[in-house]
């Protein structure tokens, strides 16, 4: 997997203003080594604990817009600050991660350093966050928002009407359903199966 080691200053590029003091102290004060990686479909950031004389390691992808990039950082520091605690005596995710995760988006939010409607956002994470970026839809549908780069003709399978056509990359054709929990049930045109969506997947809508 391709990635690039980037100097302290180098990192600011990838960061809000205002982030970026913070966020190095957290890198200085753990040795963390930090990798942005380019775009990963499966996930958004890495951690990997100390072992063996080696150092903390973090990647984050660096397609993420400035705000996006911060708050997978500062989830995968959450992870290794529960390893500091904890080690592996606990799960990836549970609720000791979620309380080093909230305390860390709190004293971020507190930078004012986030658009209004991302912080409002982030209030709701603050109190449950979710193991993964797929959980964090409402968070996820606005931060995709400050993408510096909008796909010209996508939207969000949230933002199709339901009933409406979409078609994927591939060419085939789904008939927006309800919402079941957190994602979509649609059924495919030419089959008639059902398919899960996530509502932050970008797809075409078919006019008329």
């Amino acid at each position: 997997m391709p990635v690039t080691e980037h100097p302290m200053q180098a990192l600011a590029l990838f960061l809000p203003d205002g982030a970026f003091e913070k966020v190095v102290e957290y890198i200085h004060h753990y040795k963390v080594h930090l990798t942005v990686s380019r775009q990963r479909k499966s996930v958004l950031g890495d951690y990997r604990h100390a072992a063996w004389h080696r150092n903390h390691r973090i990647s984050v992808n660096g397609n993420l817009n400035k705000y996006e990039f911060l708050i997978t950082l500062l989830h995968e520091i959450a992870h290794l600050l529960t390893f500091e605690q904890h080690r592996n005596k606990v799960e990836p995710h549970g609720k000791e991660w979620k309380q080093f995760y909230s305390r860390l988006l709190t004293d971020f939010v507190r930078l004012k350093i986030f658009p209004p409607d991302i912080e409002q956002a982030l209030q709701r994470s603050i109190l449950n966050p979710a193991a993964t970026a797929n959980g964090e839809t409402e968070l996820l549908l606005v931060l995709r928002k400050y993408n510096p780069v909008q796909k010209a003709g996508y939207m969000h399978v949230a933002d199709v009407p339901e009933g409406s056509l979409f078609r994927m990359d591939n060419g085939r054709v789904f008939r927006k359903g309800p919402i079941r929990r957190k994602r979509y049930d649609c059924v495919e045109v030419a089959t008639g199966l059902h398919y899960s969506f996530s509502a932050v997947m970008e797809v075409r809508v078919v006019e008329g």
